[in-house]
């Protein structure tokens, strides 16, 4: 599946699958085919994707240390969420739902 983010005050966000379904479960949504984010909800899931970014840092700097620890993957998690976080910051300045699969 491929996840089209969309708001009244920003460009689309696009993601494929397993990436939007790690982004909602963050988030606190359920993986669906289509979806809405509140206003009021996008400061938590803001926090949420901060958070699990923090973690994901620690991660990869630990594995940085370890011979043993897997490779991480190319693209970062800061990466992936960095368009969708900075549509929910403008969408809610503005008050807009974020909508996917609509």
């Amino acid at each position: 599946m491929i996840y089209k983010f969309k708001s009244a005050v920003a460009g689309d966000v696009i993601m494929l699958g397993p990436t939007g379904d790690r982004v909602l479960g963050l988030i606190g949504k359920a993986v669906a085919p289509q979806g809405i984010i509140e206003p009021a909800d996008m400061p938590a899931a803001i926090q949420a994707l901060a958070d699990a970014v923090a973690a994901d840092e620690a991660a990869r700097a630990a594995a940085g240390t370890d011979p043993d620890a897997p490779k991480p993957e190319a693209i970062s998690l800061r990466q992936r969420t960095w368009p969708l976080t900075q549509m929910m910051r403008r969408a809610h300045d503005a008050d807009e739902p974020i909508v996917w699969g609509i």
